[in-house]
C-alpha cells in the first residue's frame, strides 16, 4: 500500500494506472464509511486499484483549533482500517492552508488526476471541497466530464439516521461506548504506550498495563469497562478496564487508562504499543472507604467485565 504524505518536492509515488478514488477525512473509518469504500471498489472494475485520500491534521484543527473535534483514531491506525475495509492505497494530504485556498479544479487536476489516474470518484453526500468549499458534487461531475472520469455521490446513511463521526464522538462523551460500537462497526478504542505506573495494583491482586490519556483524542468519561486489549502481535485479551484518575488514592491527577487482563499476572507490557477495545461501561468510578472495600469491588468489575466479554 501506497502512503503519500506532501506535496511540496515529494517523489513521484502517483499509482500506475487507472483508480477509482474517494475522498474524505474518514476519522474512525465508521460504517458509513465503509459503505463508501465498498462503493469505491464496485466502481472500480476490473485493472483500476481503489485509492482513499485523507487528510491530516483535521481541516479544522488548521483554521479554528479551539473547535477541532476529539480524533477517534491515530493516522496509523486510520490508514489501517482503510486499507482493512478496501483501499488498496491510501494518500494521506499534508493539509495546510495553502492547500486549502485552492480551487476546485486546481484540487481535482493535483491529487485525482495528477497523482492518482483516477477514472471514477465516489464521494459521501454533502461532499465538499476547494476553497471555501465551494466544490461540490456538481462540480465534481463537470470536472469528470472535462477529464474523463465519473464521479459518483453515495449515501452514508445507516438504520435511518447516517453514520457519521459526530454521533460516534456524541456517544463516547457519553460514556455509551455500545452505541458508538454500533456506528463503527466494532468497539471504540483507546490506544498508547505501556507506562509503568504505581504499582498499586500489582500489590492488590490486579495488576495493570497503563496508558495515558491523550486529550486530543476522543476518551469516554471515568468509570470502568470491559475492554478487550489488543496486544502487538493481534492477541486479543479479555479485561478490566479503569478509565480516570482512581479517586480512592490521593495524589493522582492524571487521567489514565488502566487496563486488568482477567486471569494474566505474567504480562510484560511496558513500552508496548496497545489498543484497548471498550465494549461496555460496567460503572462510573468512585471514591473507597479503604482498601478491603477497593478489592472487593475490583472483583465485582472483574466478574461483571468476564461476563460481558465471555457471554
Amino acid at each position: 500500500m501506497v502512503i503519500w504524505k506532501a506535496m511540496d518536492g515529494a517523489p513521484d509515488t502517483s499509482v500506475s494506472g487507472p483508480t477509482a478514488v474517494t475522498i474524505g477525512n474518514f476519522d474512525g473509518v465508521h460504517r458509513g464509511h465503509q459503505s463508501l469504500l465498498a462503493a469505491t471498489r464496485a466502481a472500480a472494475g476490473d485493472g483500476a486499484a481503489t485509492v482513499a485520500i485523507t487528510f491530516d491534521p483535521h481541516p479544522v484543527a488548521i483554521f479554528a483549533p479551539e473547535r477541532a473535534p476529539k480524533l477517534l483514531t491515530t493516522l496509523e491506525r486510520r490508514i489501517e482500517l482503510l486499507h482493512q475495509h478496501g483501499a488498496d492505497h491510501v494518500r494521506v494530504l499534508d493539509f495546510t492552508a495553502e492547500m486549502a485556498s485552492w480551487s476546485p479544479d486546481e484540487f481535482v487536476r493535483a491529487v485525482v488526476l495528477d497523482q492518482c489516474h483516477a477514472r471514477a470518484v465516489v464521494v459521501g453526500d454533502g461532499f465538499r471541497y476547494g476553497s471555501r468549499a465551494s466544490g461540490s458534487i456538481e462540480t465534481l461531475a463537470a470536472s469528470g466530464e472535462q477529464h474523463g472520469f465519473t464521479a459518483t455521490e453515495a449515501s452514508l446513511a445507516g438504520d435511518g439516521v447516517a453514520f457519521s463521526s459526530t454521533r460516534v464522538r456524541e456517544a463516547i462523551a457519553a460514556g455509551d461506548v455500545a452505541q458508538a460500537a454500533e456506528v463503527l462497526g466494532r468497539p471504540h478504542e483507546v490506544s498508547g504506550v505501556v507506562v509503568e505506573g504505581d504499582r498499586r495494583g500489582r500489590e492488590l491482586g490486579f495488576p495493570t498495563a497503563n496508558v495515558p490519556v491523550d486529550e486530543s483524542y476522543a476518551v469516554p468519561p471515568d468509570g470502568v469497562y470491559a475492554a478487550w486489549v489488543v496486544l502487538p502481535d493481534g492477541a486479543r485479551l479479555p479485561a478490566a478496564t479503569s478509565i480516570g484518575t482512581n479517586p480512592t488514592f490521593e495524589g493522582v491527577t492524571d487521567r489514565r487508562v488502566e487496563s486488568y487482563v482477567i486471569d494474566r499476572d505474567d504480562l510484560h507490557l511496558y513500552g508496548s504499543r496497545i489498543r484497548v477495545e471498550l465494549v461496555a461501561r460496567l460503572r462510573e468510578m468512585v471514591a473507597y472507604d479503604g482498601l478491603e472495600a477497593l478489592v472487593e469491588q475490583m472483583h465485582r468489575d472483574v466478574s461483571a467485565a468476564r461476563s460481558a466479554l465471555l457471554r
